[in-house]
């Protein structure tokens, strides 16, 4: 064969294969959203929070993804974060504005446009919007819903419609994370997937796998350094809110949580305890995608619905604006372009979920989301994301303890404003004063950052439709002797 022949021949093949790359359907591109209740920023093994707490599988999720070391919510609180996870709005603009009021009915989530783009969408645990109903909710083709907070053990599974009961010591996570690769196994493999695996865990009352029980009996417990802060003399020096110390002695409080039906050490232990169940079904997820050859092409994102406190400001529980409230754990795979064992202390939000989720699958970002794509960041084309955070939450009938508040956040500072309470505002020095333990609000020399935060705080309210409070019909939440199921 000639010289020229050859040439043809190559030109030939060339052309036919770039004719085949070109007719070919693109890679696909598909998501699992793995959420999980009350777990705080740093209650991961990696993160040596204690020396005893162990997350084996978040822990490889973090060598083989990227850490987003700051990641917020905007309320901390189990529906408006959620509703600000599926939206990409904020609580005052979606009005998901606690545990019982019901979802707006022009309300959009993400995994409907994920819907319309050929995604085939499922949902399988937790929802707890509109208080407990579990019905199917739009967007998605599969629906498996607990009622209300479910439960650890026999929990009742709305399954497209029709409520089952599961028996024989069934755990919820297992149940879950079992059912959740059942219908990846079913699912169309010519179309990419979007599945939100949502956890009961690490809600209270904690209720470990039996597998778990007792795991961490008689470990030191260790304290935060402001837990005993509002119990002494010392705190008026400090000049914190009243209604802080106050609740100290309430339901979510050190000296009498949840009406003294637990001890703290025995509460903090069996968290952590509960926490494993939730960590192995990360690990189960993620032997599945590479056993099955999805690993390369399926983001795997992990994130909490909100932090939780033990004992910092001797408070209990979440709602207020501190950072272990507010704070979460944020880690993501993506083997195509985000760099294994990275992490980033770009500031990024709930809201900033379904953006970011949209943009990795090409669908344009409606307007009406408030969330700003965190794409460029996974990608390590810029380590900047937002200069600030905005958070709010409105006070609860079932839970008075707490005010409605605003705050916004930057790198350095953080400032609380307080509505509808006569108490002093809040300003911590973040950077010299992690543990937000003196209140700078009233020292001159910081006078013109409380102004200016406490202007960009309104400002933000003002432009996104947050001036007034909205206020929902509902019904007053019934509490059970164990716990109150609504908190």
């Amino acid at each position: 064969m000639n010289k020229r022949n050859i040439f043809l021949l190559l030109l030939s093949l060339l052309t036919t294969m770039a004719s085949a790359q070109k007719s070919a359907p693109a890679k696909q591109k598909n998501i699992i959203f793995i959420l999980a209740d009350d777990h705080r920023y740093d209650a991961m093994g990696f993160m040596k929070k204690n020396a005893w707490a162990e997350t084996p599988n978040l822990d490889r999720l973090g060598r083989e993804g990227k850490h987003l070391k700051n990641a917020f919510v905007s309320t901390a609180l189990c529906s408006p974060s959620r509703a600000s996870i599926l939206t990409g709005q904020y609580a005052h603009k979606h009005t998901v504005v606690d545990n019982t009021a019901p979802e707006p009915n022009d309300i959009e989530y993400f995994p409907e446009l994920l819907q319309k783009a050929n995604y085939q969408t499922a949902f399988f645990g937790k929802w707890h919007m509109g208080n407990d109903d579990d019905h199917p909710r739009k967007g998605f083709h599969h629906w498996e819903g607990l009622k209300g907070q479910g439960e650890y053990y026999n929990p009742s599974l709305n399954i497209d419609g029709q409520r089952i009961q599961f028996k024989d010591s069934t755990y919820v996570a297992d149940l879950l994370t079992d059912h959740a690769i059942d219908w990846l196994n079913k699912r169309s493999k010519d179309k990419p997937f979007f599945v939100y695996l949502s956890h009961k865990g690490v809600h209270a009352p904690f209720q470990p796998a039996k597998r778990h029980n007792d795991r961490y009996k008689n470990k030191p417990v260790p304290l935060p350094p402001s837990y005993s802060l509002t119990a002494t003399d010392e705190y008026k020096n400090h000049n914190l809110p009243e209604w802080v110390k106050e609740q100290r002695h309430s339901w979510h409080g050190v000296d009498y949580m949840y009406h003294g039906q637990i001890d703290f050490d025995t509460f903090y232990r069996k968290y952590f305890e509960t926490l494993l169940s939730v960590d192995e079904s990360v690990g189960k997820v993620m032997d599945y995608l590479k056993a099955n050859g999805l690993e390369e092409n399926t983001m795997v994102i992990y994130m909490g619905d909100n932090g939780f406190s033990f004992g910092e400001h001797g408070l209990i529980d979440k709602r207020h604006a501190y950072e272990e409230s507010m704070r979460v754990p944020l880690l993501i795979k993506y083997p195509p372009f985000i760099t294994p064992g990275s992490a980033t202390d770009a500031m990024a939000q709930n809201v900033d979920i379904a953006p970011t989720l949209l943009e990795l699958a090409g669908i344009a970002v409606p307007k009406i989301m408030q969330g700003k794509s965190f794409l460029d960041v996974l990608k390590g084309t810029t380590t900047q994301h937002k200069d600030k955070i905005f958070y709010e939450y409105y006070w609860e009938y079932a839970f008075p303890q707490t005010p409605t508040m605003f705050s916004v956040r930057t790198e350095q500072y953080k400032y609380i404003h307080y509505y509808g309470l006569w108490t002093q505002n809040e300003l911590y020095d973040l950077k010299k004063d992690p543990n937000e333990m003196n209140n700078l609000i009233a020292d001159p020399a910081y006078r013109d950052i409380s102004k200016q935060l406490s202007t960009q705080l309104f400002d933000w309210l003002e432009t996104t439709g947050g001036m007034q409070i909205p206020l929902k019909r509902n019904d007053v939440p019934k509490f059970d002797n164990k716990f109150s199921k609504q908190y």
